[in-house]
């Protein structure tokens, strides 16, 4: 598995957080996820004003094995979405902690962030988990 950044929070469902400089949150599938479902083709990502909720279903990413929800890892309104993975799926494959994000969100609760897991903690959970 590679490297895991430590400015990340963590969802068990595999969704990862980071908070920017500007208080927004930038939000994508880990990179344990990705190597999971295999090599992406589709995704479908919310509009620019829609609200998600945390733990409920924001996106879908589909690969060529299955398709699979992504689960909001903390409530907001959505700022932004990266467009170019509408042309560029694989994006998410080669740099899930990058150039691979979904969503920029405003978040509503800042606990809801610091409940997350640490990378260190979701590490230990990918590493334990079954594929």
């Amino acid at each position: 598995m590679s490297e895991i950044p430590g400015d990340l929070k963590f969802q068990k469902t595999h969704e990862w957080v980071r908070i920017e400089d500007d208080g927004k949150a930038r939000i994508g599938i880990s990179d344990h996820a990705q190597e999971l479902l295999g090599d992406l083709v589709y995704v479908e990502l919310p509009k620019v004003g829609d609200r998600i909720e945390a733990g409920s279903s924001c996106a879908v990413v589909e690969s060529v094995k299955a398709a699979s929800d992504v689960y909001a890892p903390i409530s907001g309104e959505v700022l932004g979405v990266n467009e170019a993975l509408a042309d560029k799926p694989e994006t998410i494959n080669e740099d899930a902690f990058g150039d691979g994000w979904l969503l920029l969100v405003k978040i509503d609760n800042a606990g809801e962030f610091d409940a997350l897991l640490s990378a260190d903690e979701y590490a230990e959970l990918a590493e334990n988990d079954e594929h």
